[in-house]
């Protein structure tokens, strides 16, 4: 079973990546941590993606492709796997089906978690993080024990400059433009399933997996 997680930054496709990982016995694979890995272990690829973030430059399109093809090539994802935060853009998501294709394979599943912008916005700026330990809380949905102060080292809470409305408002502007193309890619190849990302975790959890069986 081979997964797309669609959805705008904060919409929660992480979280259900995570849950369908755990349950399909798959690995869920975000574009970060193909990054640091490679970048870590001094691969060549890692090298040539390094040298364009020190530069402060985007990773070009066909140097993320090749790290998420050699990436899905592992042992690992025998069985198939879940992409999060790759492809981003109409381009890559052609250069992903092209490599698949190569190996007689295709995205079985674009799962598009949707999420109004609105409450986006209001989700995100409910979010505090530890400058201590990186634990992250919702100040409504999921409130640490004492308002400020991390349950796990008592470090202070903090709101991240990524989730302040100016900066969430900015993101989901890049998000329209180069994102939410992929939504009619996927469902013009009747390989999309929306489902409605304002309901709780474990609905949204529920309704996926009842399409995937």
């Amino acid at each position: 079973m081979k997964i797309i997680m669609l959805g705008a930054p904060g919409a929660g496709k992480g979280t259900q990546a995570k849950k369908l990982s755990e349950k399909y016995g798959i690995p869920h694979i975000s574009t970060g941590d193909i990054f640091r890995a490679n970048i870590k272990n001094n691969t060549e690829l890692g090298q040539k993606a390094k040298g364009y973030m020190d530069a402060g430059q985007l990773v070009p399109d066909e140097l993320v492709v090749d790290l998420v093809v050699d990436r899905i090539k592992e042992q690992d994802c025998f069985k198939g796997f879940i992409l999060d935060g790759f492809p981003r853009t109409i381009p890559q998501a052609e250069a992903l089906d092209y490599a698949l294709n190569n190996q007689n394979e295709k995205i079985d599943y674009a799962i598009n978690v949707d999420v109004p912008d609105e409450n986006i916005i209001n989700r995100m700026g409910g979010r505090r993080a530890c400058v201590g330990c990186g634990a992250t809380y919702h100040v409504v949905n999921m409130p640490p024990k004492k308002e400020g102060i991390c349950d796990h080292c008592g470090e202070k809470l903090v709101l991240r400059e990524d989730d302040k409305p100016e900066t969430v408002k900015k993101r989901l502007q890049v998000y329209h433009d180069q994102t939410k193309p992929l939504i009619e890619y996927y469902d013009k190849k009747g390989s999309l399933l929306t489902v409605d990302g304002t309901l709780d975790i474990n609905v949204v959890f529920e309704k996926i997996t009842k399409v995937l069986g």
